[in-house]
């Protein structure tokens, strides 16, 4: 039984998209379990969100009703994908109060979801009603040693955004008005409600992070030690020390126990030829496989033939975690603010930030005390789908939800 109406702001929804384009579409279903919404995205969303609809009849999308809205070209044409893409998304969040306005929408409650960070306010509580601002996340700063293998220009570029956020986090009204206007804050790691000050405010900490389950059918018993990491070939991501691990892992097998083992990369992006020159100079050509951005459909496939989720990733969420979890693939990582407050010892293995060399050390140690011993890796496998079931299904976040509509 429905009993509020929600008002939604996702600015980005794609069904048949992974990351934030999944998660406003989840979000929005989660939403219509327990109540009603509208549904405020963007204009290019419109003809994948009808035609899924169409292909996947669902009682509950009686309670969705999608609003389409963007500024007017004029304001817009300089966006090219992801370039202004933070720009446009904080005019875009301008505009939507107008656009709310002239509709005379009958809604309880207003809910900016999701392209969300700490620093970036929203204009909701404009609209006079309680105000649910999240899931926030918040990205730290990539320790300087670990940009050491890139060119100065992403250090330079990473130092340079840290001092704009800096600016909100000081400076911007609207960030303040936001903070003090939202009725609950959904904080999807421990680095907003301390770089908020959030102590008398309704806030909540849960990784926004969730995934279907793709895993019907128990993995099969793979005679191969298969690793995967899957992301953008940015700095950000850490590929540079997911391979570095990898080969001092390889390199510490007898020559005829590593035709057994593989990493796979999936994705592509402007780091991709740096990370062949290290695959090249370490010559592990024949153990190391790159596959170009894949359907989803195709890369669940390839996580069902792996062993262990490699993630060494430098950002504050990360979508895969729980895709790989959903697998029951052990999980190994930094211990920071992001893949490392997802993990804990039964479904995986967090490395501490350390010099470089230490850091490609631990996490070349990780995957060959997993390799070495078996049963070690089979009660990390069970852990990472206990661990998925209890905290990464979407149904869980429907009632995280539900939880705080229900308390405003």
């Amino acid at each position: 039984m429905t009993n509020k109406t929600i008002l939604a702001t996702c600015y980005a929804v794609n069904p048949y998209k992974g990351s934030e384009d999944a998660m406003g579409w989840n979000f929005v279903y989660q939403i219509a379990r327990f109540n009603k919404v509208f549904a405020v995205t963007r204009e290019n969303n419109k003809t994948a969100i009808e035609k899924y609809m169409a292909q996947n009849p669902d009682s509950i999308y009686n309670n969705i009703t999608f609003l389409y809205f963007d500024l007017p070209y004029w304001m817009r044409f300089w966006k090219k994908g992801g370039r202004g893409a933070m720009l446009y998304y904080f005019m875009w969040q301008r505009g939507i109060v107008n656009f709310v306005r002239k509709r005379n929408l009958n809604f309880d409650i207003t809910h900016n979801v999701n392209f969300h960070n700490d620093w970036t306010p929203s204009f909701l509580w404009k609209l006079n009603k309680p105000m649910v601002w999240g899931p926030v996340g918040h990205h730290p700063q990539i320790p300087k040693q670990y940009l050491k293998p890139y060119s100065w220009k992403y250090l330079w570029k990473d130092r340079a955004t840290w001092m704009v956020k800096n600016y909100f986090w000081n400076c911007s009204f609207s960030l303040n008005k936001t903070v003090k206007k939202a009725a609950h804050i959904w904080c999807m790691n421990s680095g907003v409600p301390s770089k908020l000050k959030l102590k008398g405010q309704s806030f909540s900490v849960l990784p926004s992070v969730a995934t279907e389950d793709f895993a019907i059918n128990a993995r099969p018993e793979n005679k191969n030690f298969n690793i995967i990491s899957v992301g953008r070939f940015v700095p950000l991501k850490g590929f540079d020390l997911t391979l570095l691990s990898f080969i001092k892992f390889i390199h510490s097998l007898p020559i005829h126990e590593r035709e057994n083992c593989k990493l796979t990369l999936v994705g592509s992006g402007p780091e991709k030829e740096l990370y062949k020159q290290i695959i090249y100079e370490n010559d592990v050509e024949s153990y190391v496989e790159i596959i170009e951005w894949i359907d989803r459909k195709d890369l669940m496939k390839i996580y069902e033939k792996s062993s262990i989720f490699l993630f060494p990733s430098h950002e504050g969420a990360g979508m895969v975690v729980a895709e790989a979890l959903s697998f029951g693939l052990p999980v190994v990582c930094l211990d920071n603010e992001g893949p490392g407050q997802y993990i804990n010892p039964n479904c995986g293995i967090t490395i501490p930030k350390s010099s470089y060399e230490n850091t490609v050390n631990e996490l070349g140690d990780a995957l060959i005390k997993q390799y070495s011993d078996n049963t070690f890796l089979r009660q990390l496998s069970f852990g990472a789908r206990k661990h998925y079931e209890e905290k990464f299904t979407w149904n869980s976040r429907g009632e995280h939800l539900k939880n705080i509509y229900n308390q405003l």
